[in-house]
């Protein structure tokens, strides 16, 4: 099973009050962003250095999580990066 079955966690999870879902519709939605932000690291990032250990992995991921914030645009925030979105939609709420 790809879904973590084991009946431990089936017991836990109800007492913590997570709802179990396993009907199998919409799964593909459920991880889209994550997947699609996986995929841009590896590609922008990861799979264009030779990388030789730990620390070294670290750095490269730290420097693009920080490019793909505050200087990579996106598509879907009219080609800006998420942190002058965000940013300047507090900006605009507080003025407002």
């Amino acid at each position: 099973c790809h879904n973590v079955c084991g009946l431990s966690h089936i017991f836990v999870v109800p007492e913590a009050e997570i709802k179990i879902s396993m009907d199998g519709r919409s799964r593909y939605l459920d991880n889209i962003f994550i997947e699609r932000l996986w995929r841009s690291l590896k590609q922008e990032a990861v799979y264009l250095h030779d990388v030789t250990n730990g620390f070294q992995t670290k750095r490269i991921i730290d420097e693009w999580i920080v490019f793909y914030n505050s200087e990579r645009p996106h598509t879907a925030l009219d080609k800006r990066a998420p942190d002058a979105a965000y940013f300047n939609h507090s900006e605009a709420r507080k003025a407002a």
